[in-house]
């Protein structure tokens, strides 16, 4: 309900939960650990769909053999800069960070690195995977297709996912500029947390079952879809829609997984796919070294003179001026770093069906 009182959890113990809630199922310890921080980092960046609101999912799927707990990971074609990697059906949490890993260890030795993923399963947020390429002075990239849940421009059935993607650029005195947005007007989970929270969403996100715009969540969870950015071709729908489709075929296409509307699904809350066109759920990974193009140092630099320069914006009325990419979830690290992440009662009610489901505490 509009409203509903926030509990606060610390990090940690919400890490740990997770933790224990992978080891559970059969997931090997550090790939549980690695699995868990991912989840906690978007907490951290206040990221509240794709953190501990979504272990449910994971949980659901790994109890219902749907996800393969330890996947024989392998490189099925190589170049020097290039990779495709099929992920056994394995936890996306996994897959994921071993295929970005291999294109960050190609941008290091041969400038760029770029891999595609076939067989995989949901990867959490897109920032996770851009954040570690910054930590080795890399500029990363990273992109996913998901289960259809958007509409393209003026149809009005599920064929897309909300397909996000991410890339970052190091600054030398800035923090970095980080990009992670999805491809339609919001993330599927923004409006799982509305729904959540019994709160009604913003015009332009989503359609009814009819096709006819709808502000209420459970009305586009009914049969209705989300609407690519933009969402109306006044407004630029064409454009999101495009985004979405480039993701869809980079993520899906090129890297032999299912794309559109055969994309799987990432929990059992939604349909099967009518027939299968690939391999499970792709992504799309690209690491690039500075040094390859410029001087890392005259890069920074000009980054640093870029974010001044759009900080220094004149601010529009009743606003506190430009934001830089990135800001808001360095601004939610800071805080919930300290004082601990806020979680709504359905989100509190869903871990205790992992306890119910699983037998490990959450205290």
């Amino acid at each position: 309900m509009p409203g509903s009182k926030l509990t606060v959890f610390p990090i940690e113990r919400l890490r740990e939960f997770s933790h224990r809630v992978f080891l559970h199922y059969g997931v090997p310890d550090d790939q549980s650990a690695l699995a868990a921080d991912i989840l906690a980092r978007a907490d951290l960046r206040g990221i509240d769909s794709h953190g501990i609101a979504r272990l449910h999912a994971y949980a659901t799927m790994l109890d219902s053999g749907r996800i393969n707990p330890r996947p024989m990971i392998r490189t099925i074609r190589e170049t020097p800069g290039t990779a495709s990697i099929d992920g056994d059906n394995g936890l996306g949490l996994v897959v994921g960070p071993v295929a970005n890993r291999i294109a960050m260890d190609k941008a290091d030795t041969v400038g760029t690195g770029w891999v595609t993923v076939r067989g995989s399963n949901h990867y959490g947020i897109a920032g996770y995977y851009v954040l570690e390429a910054l930590a080795r002075d890399q500029i990363g990239w990273a992109m996913t297709n998901t289960t259809k849940i958007v509409a393209p421009l003026w149809g009005a059935d599920r064929m897309l996912g909300t397909n996000p993607i991410a890339i970052a650029f190091p600054g030398h005195e800035e923090p970095p500029i980080v990009i992670d947005m999805a491809s339609p007007a919001a993330a599927f989970g923004k409006l799982e947390m509305a729904l959540r929270k019994g709160e009604a969403i913003p015009e332009g996100w989503a359609i009814d079952r009819e096709g006819q715009p709808t502000c209420d969540p459970a009305a586009m969870v009914d049969g209705g879809a989300m609407l690519p950015l933009g969402s109306t071709r006044e407004r630029g729908g064409h454009k999101g829609y495009c985004l979405g489709a480039m993701i869809d075929i980079l993520s899906g296409v090129l890297s032999g997984a299912n794309w559109g509307p055969f994309t799987p699904i990432f929990t059992t809350d939604f349909e099967e796919p009518p027939r299968e066109v690939g391999v499970g759920l792709g992504h799309f990974f690209g690491a690039m070294r500075i040094d390859a193009f410029i001087d890392p140092d005259e890069f920074k630099r000009q980054i640093d003179d870029w974010i001044r320069t759009f900080r220094a914006t004149r601010p529009a009325p009743g606003t506190e001026g430009p934001i830089i990419p990135g800001d808001p979830e360095r601004e939610a690290e800071a805080i919930r770093a300290g004082k601990g992440i806020p979680l709504v009662a359905a989100v509190i009610d869903d871990l205790r069906e992992i306890v119910a489901m699983t037998g490990v505490a959450l205290d």
